[in-house]
Order: C-alpha cells, then structure tokens, then sequence
C-alpha cells in the first residue's frame, strides 16, 4: 500500500502559518494574550481542508469518508508536533521569561512550569485538529439523497 505524501506537505503548511502568525503577533507584543489564538483554529480548518480537498483530488474515484478524515487528522497532528516543538524551544530558550508573562495575565497563585505549558499547547492542537477534521469531512461526505442512498433509510 502507497502512503500519500498529501498530509505531510501539508501539516507542514499549517505549521508554517501558525509559525508565522505567532511570530506576527510576537512583533506586537499580542502573543501574551491567549485570546488571539482562536485565529490558530481558522489556520489550521484552510490547511485541513486543502489538505483533504488535494487528497480527494489525487484519489479521483477511490475516495473514501474513512481514508479523508485520516489525511486531515495526520496533517493536523503533524502541523500540531512542528507548532509545538517551535513553541516549547520559543518559550523555554528565546523568551524565557514568556511562560511567566502569559500567566500572570490570569492573576493567579499557581505555578505552571514550561512542560505544563506546552503540553496545554499540545493538547489544544490535537483537539482543534481532530474536530476541524470531522467538520471539513462533512463537505465531502457522499450524500444520501439519491436513489442509492435512500435504499438504506426507511
């Protein structure tokens, strides 16, 4: 079985961008607030899309609902560990003093350590990859709203 090359490239796209966009914000001193990192959730829905719409369209007839959603997960997850490990080098060697700035915006008692910090990154990559991914596939889903599909309706 060949593997596809489509979720790699890809994931690598989306990374780039999150890369980008927080490097932008960075410039203005916004990559403090976690408030701007719901635009990560629209960076990363463009490349999953892209990245299915490209997998369908190397596919031609052989698509399958199962074989998409996996394409867009996988360039999820690996936009998620590039983004990620940019992020813990980000925080821990280039800004060291990052980590202790975002958190005092929460004005709390608690002491979140870089490895928390990044594994919160992580996570919310994971989480935002595998929702985007079931949502984009419901655009391309086969319709049951044909005379094959009613067959399996009441």
């Amino acid at each position: 079985m060949k593997r596809s090359s489509v979720p790699l490239v890809y994931g690598i796209y989306i990374a780039i961008a999150l890369i980008a966009y927080f490097l932008l914000l960075a410039i203005f001193e916004l990559h403090k607030n976690p408030a701007y990192s719901v635009f990560n959730m629209v960076i990363t829905a463009v490349g999953i899309f892209f990245a299915i719409k490209k997998y369908r369209d190397k596919k031609a007839g052989k698509f399958k609902y199962q074989k998409g959603f996996l394409a867009g997960l996988t360039a999820g997850f690996i936009a998620t560990v590039i983004f990620t490990g940019f992020f813990a080098i980000y925080a821990s060697e280039l800004n060291p003093d990052f980590s202790q700035e975002l958190i005092t915006m929460w004005e709390t008692d608690w002491f979140v350590n870089i490895g928390m910090l990044v594994f919160t990154v992580a996570l919310m990559g994971f989480a935002t990859s595998f929702v985007v991914a079931l949502a984009v596939m419901q655009l391309y889903k086969p319709s049951w709203n044909t005379a094959e599909g009613k067959k399996h309706t009441y």
